[in-house]
């Protein structure tokens, strides 16, 4: 029996094949855009309950839904979908400060970020999802690691993420 080995694809056959997949594959029949007003607004943090940071969860959720009412108030509309937050990550740098690092210019170091990964849902009557959006947000930390206050960064990272979701929904 012969073995036979298939050479690793190039660099650029791999992004040429990546490219024409992407323009031969149609778009969901589902993809449309989101919609632009919502019957009722609320957040889903059962992922992170699940991965056991319960009140962590709560405070987060807390402060999503807080930030959505004041960024979305003037998008309900009772004959509109429900928008839901679904957060799926919430992570935060252990090295606020950068770690001691510095810049090369003699300057404070890069500092961390802290981040909230999630998606929006357009939920429909029925329960059917209308339309979803994917979101990563990333936020510089500038702070002390000896007053690192994790409750307040989770907070700023949670309405940042949903300031961006309201650039990238509200056309």
């Amino acid at each position: 029996m012969r073995v036979q080995i298939m050479p690793c694809p190039s660099r650029r056959g791999f992004i040429l094949g990546l490219t024409a997949l992407s323009v031969a594959a149609p778009l969901p029949a589902t993809a449309q855009a989101f919609p632009q007003f919502f019957s009722s607004l609320s957040v889903d943090v059962s992922v992170l309950k699940a991965k056991g940071l319960g009140p962590f969860a709560d405070l987060v959720a807390a402060a999503t839904l807080d930030e959505l009412r004041r960024s979305f108030g003037d998008r309900i509309d009772p004959r509109g979908p429900r928008l839901v937050v679904r957060i799926t990550g919430v992570v935060l740098t252990a090295f606020p400060d950068g770690g001691g690092e510095r810049w090369w210019g003699g300057g404070p170091g890069g500092g961390g970020t802290d981040s909230v990964s999630g998606e929006a849902l357009a939920i429909g009557p029925r329960g059917e999802v209308i339309a979803r959006h994917p979101q990563l947000a990333v936020l510089d930390v500038r702070t002390s690691a000896l007053t690192p206050n994790e409750q307040g960064r989770a907070v700023a990272v949670a309405r940042h993420y949903v300031r961006w979701l309201r650039r990238d929904l509200i056309s």
